[in-house]
């Protein structure tokens, strides 16, 4: 099928929208990032796919460098949150918890040992409440208790 005429576009058309990446944006990444912006917002802010940014960071290396900043003030931010509801009057540090363990899963999920029995790899697994981890530790206990040999 041929183009539309008048269309000089659809020939060799490969789909997409131009790519639209300008160094300053580096600063605007940043600056996002300071305010406790994510991904998603950032490139909202920028008015492109947060798959965007990333082919982006792929090909520009100033701007991979901005986006790994823009995390790290991210997490300053939240973590500032944090330490200010410490003696503020209200504050859900359940839902701040909740959301640190979601946005900076490195440095924020729980992660505990639960299984060591002999000739086996020590098992672990992330867990997201306390209750999860009494569970946890309650099966392995009994596992523990079912593959050890009576005397």
């Amino acid at each position: 099928m041929a183009p539309p005429k008048g269309n000089k576009n659809a020939l060799g058309n490969k789909g997409g929208r131009p790519g639209t990446y300008n160094p300053s944006y580096c600063a605007r990444v940043i600056a996002l990032g300071k305010a406790g912006k994510s991904q998603v917002q950032i490139a909202v802010a920028l008015d492109v796919a947060r798959s965007t940014l990333q082919s982006w960071a792929d090909q520009h290396i100033e701007f991979s460098a901005a986006l790994t900043r823009a995390k790290q003030c991210e997490q300053a931010w939240w973590e500032d949150m944090g330490q200010n509801g410490l003696t503020a009057d209200k504050f859900n540090s359940a839902v701040w918890s909740k959301s640190m363990s979601a946005r900076f899963r490195d440095d924020y999920t729980e992660r505990r040992e639960l299984a060591g029995v002999p000739d086996r790899p020590i098992e672990t697994k992330e867990v997201s409440s306390r209750r999860d981890l009494a569970r946890a530790i309650a099966f392995a206990l009994a596992q523990g208790l079912q593959d050890s040999p009576t005397e």
